[in-house]
């Protein structure tokens, strides 16, 4: 969507939710966004016309959405706020296209990262290193990380909204051209244009309704590293921290979650996530996505809409996750639409491997 900027993306997408609940943008006592303006949640408060008296404008990456949503959970909670509108917008793609922005960020030009950045230390690089350390110490192979981008495409197949929705093989993945090895292009998510939006409301709002209400059963948050030498160990991610906890405040197990929602900026991405979520031990991550399978009519369905690799990815698509896994557990997935959803798992994640917000929900 070329012709949108990121406010108009972000407008579009938060008029559909207001839409979708019922609710006026006069119901609205709380927000949050962040990477827009100087001051996101002021500044985007304004362009939408709302006077909130709770903002969240929190910025740690891709894993923001599922932190700033725990943020609101909790304000909720204590009184702060009734009805909390979290919201995104991203002209990413048209930026790059524009030459507004560069396609490959090395994120050295301040700070810590200037010291890597003269070595190459591009985000593909460093997820690219973070999966050659896997793959030499539990064996993980490139044909396993190909099946997640394969998987992927098998979901974004089912999804009319999706960009990428021709099928490939693991061929076509090894075939394609090399971006940072073991990642050809296939392994590497998109850059899209969009916007997405996410309504949470207190409990005693529900009956005025007239939509399926999804529930926060439990959330977690944690940050890890920026730099690389900072990264303890490359093959566990903060989502050690945030899927253990998440599932303890829920009172859920892994193995009772239904479907799941995982930021895919890489296909590594999702198999160390699974790792550290708790659906299998550490090094068992690829032979997970083979073995139990994860695509449609798998053991364990991960991002159903196409995830990041074939669905869409405008700049930080964590809050893209939260309306995945709200669509599937009120049964409007279509063909994509896993049977009996009840439960679900989202991670996000931010940077590389930086920063992890997992959330579990459910349906009543």
């Amino acid at each position: 969507m070329p012709q949108f900027s990121p406010y108009e993306l972000l407008a579009r997408a938060s008029r559909n939710a207001l839409a979708e609940t019922g609710l006026t943008p006069a119901d609205i006592d709380g927000f949050a966004t962040t990477e827009m303006g100087i001051l996101p949640p002021i500044e985007v408060a304004e362009y939408l016309g709302l006077r909130p008296t709770w903002v969240d404008g929190t910025g740690v990456g891709g894993s923001t959405w599922e932190v700033m949503a725990a943020h609101a959970v909790d304000a909720i909670a204590a009184g702060r706020a009734d009805v909390v509108l979290l919201a995104y917008g991203s002209s990413s793609r048209s930026d790059v296209k524009k030459g507004l922005r560069s396609a490959n960020k090395s994120f050295g030009a301040r700070g810590p990262a200037q010291f890597e950045a003269p070595f190459g230390a591009t985000v593909a690089a460093r997820y690219a290193m973070a999966a050659n350390r896997h793959m030499h110490q539990y064996g993980t192979t490139v044909d396993q990380l190909a099946t997640v981008a394969v998987e992927a495409r098998r979901f974004a197949h089912l999804n009319p909204a999706a960009e990428r929705q021709e099928l490939i093989s693991l061929e076509d993945v090894h075939a394609a051209r090399m971006i940072s090895d073991p990642f050809t292009a296939l392994h590497c998510c998109l850059r899209s244009d969009g916007g997405a939006a996410v309504i949470l409301v207190a409990e005693d709002r529900l009956a005025d309704l007239p939509t399926k209400p999804v529930f926060v059963l439990g959330s977690s948050e944690a940050t890890s590293h920026s730099t690389m030498s900072e990264w303890d160990d490359f093959t566990v991610t903060p989502a050690a921290v945030t899927g253990p906890r998440a599932f303890a405040q829920a009172g859920i197990r892994p193995d009772e979650i239904d479907v799941c929602q995982i930021y895919d900026a890489f296909t590594y991405s999702v198999v160390v996530t699974l790792e550290d979520l708790g659906f299998c031990a550490k090094g068992e991550g690829g032979r997970f996505i083979t073995d139990v399978g994860i695509g449609p009519g798998g053991g364990l369905p991960v991002n159903t809409d196409g995830g990041g690799l074939a669905a869409c990815h405008p700049g930080m698509r964590g809050l893209f996750l939260l309306v995945e896994a709200v669509r599937q557990l009120r049964g409007e997935g279509g063909p994509r639409q896993v049977e009996d959803a009840e439960l679900a798992c989202v991670s996000g994640m931010g940077g590389w491997f930086s920063s992890s917000g997992t959330m579990i929900l459910g349906r009543g």
